[in-house]
């Protein structure tokens, strides 16, 4: 589990100096760095800085050190360029846009048949990969967030939802915990206020999660528990259908949540189906074990599908490499090459 962030630490860090020390600690309980303190100039010192929390086709809205506001937007700004859980830098005036800081980290997929990467949370410390345990729970779909949450650098973690309702939620846990090295995998009912101290590690002050997952696993459920969100107040949740296990839609855009106990939570809407573009270090991380053995093979072009001197093929043979996770290696290189962005190559041509 990588290391929490000391909000000490960082309420004493200050590139740009601020006499507001009751700002200076709430943002830090927002999110804020030295990592994006450090990107202000000293003509900057004196804009907000604020957390998007919602977005929308023509408008926003953000998280400030004083509570949410709405944002007004430069003439011709596309909100399609921004993510929940950006930092932005706004005039205290008028609450105007300034900028976008850079990003810490950046989770996004591929959509079918689109060009453009879609953004799904900015500045994520951990990705909550949720999944409950039932016919929900596919390994193949899990390693497509694995690989997006190694991308993007933030810690993933596999929340498997609706333990109470099967007799061995152990194996659920335990074929989870084999699908990456060193995976925190945790099983909870969402409904419970259990789920807090589950979950607790990763959400303390200062600390950002995301939540991602199929319809209907219960992630509405967990947020409403994690933020104390309750009667008029709550997201809207849907049980997952008898007859094939698919759940129904209950939320339909991302936004901000304060987390009780300190932490943020950027929830998405649920996602069928994950397109793998551009995730090859993601790849390599998952799949560390074949990663490492792929220099042992005799070809640097080694396909470990039938080369000879294959050391992957060797392992599978001697039974210390799985088959199946071959397969699935073999299937999101392939995706992945073929989704990969293409950038002009000489003479007109693209590679």
């Amino acid at each position: 589990m990588r290391p929490l962030r000391d909000p000490q630490s960082l309420i004493m860090h200050s590139g740009v100096e601020n006499t507001d020390d009751h700002q200076e600690q709430s943002i830090t309980t927002l999110g804020w760095s030295p990592f994006f303190e450090d990107q202000l100039t000293s003509e900057e010192a004196g804009y907000d800085r604020l957390r998007i929390a919602t977005i929308h086709r023509s408008r926003m809205s953000a998280e400030s050190a004083h509570g949410p506001l709405k944002l007004r937007l430069p003439p011709k700004t596309n909100t399609t360029d921004f993510a929940v859980g950006d930092w932005i830098l706004a005039d205290p005036e008028d609450h105007m846009l300034v900028r976008r800081l850079e990003r810490q980290s950046l989770l996004q997929r591929q959509t079918a048949g689109g060009r453009a990467a879609q953004f799904i949370a900015a500045n994520v410390d951990t990705l909550f990969i949720v999944t409950s345990c039932n016919d929900d729970f596919n390994p193949a779909r899990l390693e497509r967030y694995l690989a997006l949450a190694n991308e993007a650098g933030t810690n993933p973690v596999i929340v498997l939802t609706k333990a109470d309702q099967v007799t061995d939620a152990a194996r659920f846990q335990q074929e989870a915990a084999q699908l990456q090295r060193g995976l925190d995998v945790v099983t909870l009912n969402a409904k419970t206020q259990d789920a807090i101290a589950t979950l607790k590690p990763w959400c303390a002050i200062g600390q950002t999660v995301a939540l991602v997952g199929s319809s209907g696993v219960g992630k509405s459920t967990l947020i409403n528990t994690l933020a104390g969100k309750l009667g008029d107040d709550a997201q809207l949740t849907g049980g997952i259908r008898e007859d094939d296990a698919k759940g129904r839609h209950t939320t339909t855009s991302r936004s901000l949540h304060a987390i009780k106990g300190g932490g943020w939570l950027i929830d998405t809407p649920g996602m069928r189906t994950l397109h793998v573009s551009d995730v090859s270090a993601g790849l390599d991380v998952l799949f560390a074990e074949i990663t490492e053995l792929a220099p042992q093979c005799r070809f640097r072009d080694c396909t470990h599908s039938h080369e000879p001197g294959c050391a992957v093929q060797s392992a599978v043979s001697a039974g210390t490499l799985d088959p199946t996770r071959l397969d699935r290696w073999r299937k999101l290189q392939g995706e992945n090459r073929d989704n990969a962005p293409t950038v002009p190559g000489t003479r007109g041509k693209r590679r």
